[in-house]
């Protein structure tokens, strides 16, 4: 089937139709490949398929230059130039408004910025995880690929902080050989580095055991220089998997990272941007927005280690903090202390649940992908804040919770930023600024 490509989808795939009309999900297409499509799947409403070739290429398209990224999951619009990918992410944002969020499109294009960037198109990552596999007895560690369950061989991964470029080929090495002599298996394997404070923790994702402690930390410790080993126990099926526990098995136990001015500490099954740079970004779009002063009080919901927290705590009277992961909220409260700040309430639990009682100033809310709840936009809603600032990793989510602020009436929005954190993926954060809405004043 000879296809025109179209434009870029919020996934891994571009978008072509058939003779017939239906769409085609394309994947490794750039806007204007003229190709020759062979489809892997049909449906009713639409088909997926992969470039068998490329007959003309469109103005954007580019060499990769990762070997890998036709087949591997990490970076799968490497073939599209990086403005044509901030172009094509701040569309994705706009779509999502006016398909889920039923903004007008004038509206949707006022309101949503140009994408921000960081400098780094490649070898931004300060984190990577290797998929694990056991084939006829014999192990394999390698990338995720594109789409299923296969691992893929790779000596290095361009997309990792290239201070670290040997990292994943010495930890696959040692690891498969541990794994074939004490025939082990791992869930994944996943691998911290950073350039700023030096820090490399490798992560042991298993299911709990005898495990030869001593021996994989000396093995691992002997191929490359390590700062902290850990094993992260898990139980429940692969759906809903659970962390049983952390065991350190040398070096500090946790992943330190210069974040601004912030030292901060992570334990390994805790999140943190995998960009740091990027994540300064968000710091100074939530700063700009909220515009903290020292009489403020401000909430931090779905805080996690304290990315934002830190910085508004430096700034304001008292902060509010709210995260429901277990090894965050301990990651939060060691940050704090760390950095000697005493004006933070941390509490763990659900956001709806353990809303703060007290009146905020400014809020900065850094929900999962799954976004808002209906009851926490309510409850910030009734809040007499003057600025809300949302970090939002999906625009699905995020349009849905816009609309609910817009039917509430309580805070007008004033701009969508987005930050692209992941180049070579189509996936984008944004930073919406919500103010309070003069049509209605809080009682």
């Amino acid at each position: 089937m000879k296809l025109t490509i179209e434009r870029m989808t919020y996934g891994p795939d571009a978008i072509a139709h058939d003779g017939n009309g239906k769409a085609v999900f394309v994947r490794g297409g750039t806007p204007g490949d003229y190709v020759e499509a062979e489809i892997l799947s049909e449906g009713s409403s639409f088909s997926r398929a992969r470039i068998a070739e490329v007959l003309e290429p469109g103005p954007n398209r580019i060499s990769s230059p990762c070997p890998l990224s036709d087949e591997c999951g990490g970076c799968p619009w490497a073939s599209l130039a990086r403005t044509a990918q901030l172009e094509a992410k701040r569309s994705c944002v706009i779509d999502a408004l006016t398909r889920i969020g039923h903004f007008s499109s004038d509206e949707a294009e006022k309101l949503v910025a140009t994408c921000r960037h960081t400098d780094e198109a490649w070898g931004y990552r300060n984190k990577i995880e290797l998929a694990f596999s056991r084939s006829s007895g014999r192990s394999m560690l390698g990338m995720h690929a594109l789409g299923d369950n296969h691992v893929l061989k790779a000596n290095a991964c361009p997309l990792l902080d290239k201070h670290f470029a040997r990292v994943p080929r010495a930890v696959a090495g040692a690891l498969t050989y541990l794994s074939n002599s004490h025939d082990l298996s791992f869930e994944r394997i996943g691998i911290r580095a950073s350039r700023r404070t030096k820090n490399v923790e490798i992560a042991l994702w298993t299911t709990p055991g005898p495990f030869p402690r001593a021996q994989a930390a000396k093995i691992l410790n002997d191929a490359l220089k390590t700062t902290s080993v850990v094993r992260v126990l898990t139980k429940g099926p692969s759906k809903a998997r659970r962390i049983a526990g952390v065991e350190r098995l040398s070096g500090s136990g946790n992943w330190q990272e210069l974040i601004g001015d912030n030292r901060m500490s992570f334990s390994a099954p805790s999140f943190f941007q995998v960009n740091t740079a990027g994540a300064e970004q968000l710091i100074s779009l939530v700063i700009d927005a909220l515009q903290p002063t020292a009489e403020d009080i401000a909430m931090d919901l779905y805080s996690g280690a304290g990315t934002f927290t830190l910085p508004l705590a430096q700034t304001c009277d008292f902060v509010y903090a709210v995260e429901s992961y277990g090894p965050a909220v301990r990651d939060l409260r060691r940050n704090l202390e760390t950095a000697n700040l005493t004006n933070v309430d941390a509490q763990g639990g659900d956001a709806g649940r353990e809303f703060p009682d007290d009146e905020a100033d400014i809020i900065v809310v850094d929900p999962p992908r799954s976004g808002l709840s209906e009851q926490v936009v309510e409850l910030l809603c009734e809040q007499p804040a003057r600025a809300i600032a949302y970090v939002s990793c999906d625009p699905a989510t995020l349009s849905r919770d816009l609309a609910r602020f817009r039917l509430n009436g309580a805070f007008d929005i004033a701009s969508i930023t987005p930050v692209d954190l992941f180049p070579q993926t189509f996936h984008v954060e944004t930073v919406t600024h919500l103010v309070r809405s003069n049509r209605r004043s809080h009682s």
